[in-house]
């Protein structure tokens, strides 16, 4: 059995919550379990946001903040260059032989907190999600998808087609029925149904992508819980 206990953190605006959420379904999708609550003040751009996620293979009966996490994920810099976060240093409470995903193209890790990440023996990957998420999506809204999908890429805990599953009912939820067509809707539906499909595409293609990086890099464990 594989667990992982995540903190995300990140600010307002990059959809923290709506990842946990995503993580969550894709595990219940797959028959697998998950636990989630997010953590925020201020409902505004750019003001700290954490959530704390924990998905396994077998029931989990923990809820709550994640005080020891084995995955940290991070979906802006500041967090690390300004303090921007609820939990600080970003690497509070990390269990040793855990992950870090960062989203950045530079190193931002100061030299002292490289130390003790690597006393514990921390995988660190610096992923620049929020380019992937402009180059693919053309909107950094969808930088939590670069970052869920090298996540899974990574993790590989459940299949693609769960993760797709879990995008959806987020998107397109249960206002309409994924098999039929939009004929039968009027103009302004149609309409706004056509805009939900176009984002959830760009929006798996981010993930998609994120994947492939996974792979290309060679980041993939070699132990997951789909296995």
């Amino acid at each position: 059995m594989k667990r992982y206990n995540i903190r995300i953190a990140g600010v307002g605006g990059q959809g923290v919550v709506t990842s946990a959420h995503i993580l969550g379904n894709a595990m219940s999708a797959a028959g697998k379990y998950a636990t989630l609550v997010p953590f925020f003040g201020s409902e505004k751009r750019m003001a700290p946001v954490e959530a704390y996620v924990r998905v396994s293979d077998q029931p989990i009966y923990e809820v709550g903040e994640v005080v020891y996490p084995n995955v940290i994920m991070i979906y802006h810099p500041q967090v690390i260059t300004h303090g921007k976060s609820y939990t600080m240093p970003f690497y509070s409470g990390l269990k040793e032989n855990g992950l870090a995903i960062i989203n950045t193209d530079v190193d931002i890790v100061p030299e002292e907190d490289w130390v003790v990440l690597k006393e514990l023996n921390t995988r660190v990957y610096m992923f620049p999600a929020t380019k992937l998420a402009l180059d693919i999506a053309g909107t950094e809204l969808a930088t939590n998808m670069a970052m869920i999908g090298l996540f899974f890429g990574i993790t590989r805990i459940v299949g693609f087609e769960h993760i797709e599953q879990a995008v959806k009912e987020r998107f397109l939820g249960n206002t309409f029925v994924a098999s039929g067509g939009t004929t039968a809707l009027d103009s302004a539906i149609e309409k706004k149904f056509k805009k939900k499909m176009e984002l959830l595409e760009k929006n798996m293609q981010v993930i998609r992508e994120a994947f492939k990086v996974a792979e290309e890099r060679g980041w993939v464990e070699e132990e997951a819980l789909t296995t």
